[in-house]
């Protein structure tokens, strides 16, 4: 089996995955999980598709990941890996989608408005 490539998106954080047999090592941006994500909580988000399929032990994974902060950047990881296993057998499918890995969450900053403190924040008013 060949390299297995995809990519995943969340927020502004954007993640090219790369997916081969090995011994469930996953190293981003060059650094060990642990040393990338020291919250016990993202390497969880992290390890998630591959922990429903129980196929931690079996690939490694190589991740460039950049842009938006710690969490999104774990979530748009986590949907390249679901999409990676899906590629590898399509049989993950059901498992990935019933758990909701398979959907990009399209949730994004709302912009500044002209005339408003922030998105929706309106300045002070002040009758008199």
């Amino acid at each position: 089996m060949e390299i297995i490539n995809t990519i995943g998106r969340r927020k502004t954080s954007v993640a090219r995955v790369y997916v081969k047999p090995g011994k469930g090592q996953i190293v981003v941006n060059e650094r060990e999980l642990k040393d990338y994500f020291p919250s016990e909580i993202l390497q969880t988000t992290v390890k998630q598709a591959l922990t429903i399929v129980k196929q931690e032990a079996n690939y490694d994974v190589d991740v460039n990941v950049e842009g938006g902060g710690t969490k999104g950047q774990a979530e748009a990881i986590r949907l390249a890996i679901a999409r990676a296993l899906v590629t590898i057998n399509n049989e993950n499918r059901p498992a990935l989608k019933k758990e909701g890995l398979m959907t990009r969450d399209s949730r994004m900053v709302e912009r500044k408005k002209p005339g408003r403190r922030k998105a929706r924040r309106r300045f002070q008013f002040s009758k008199r």
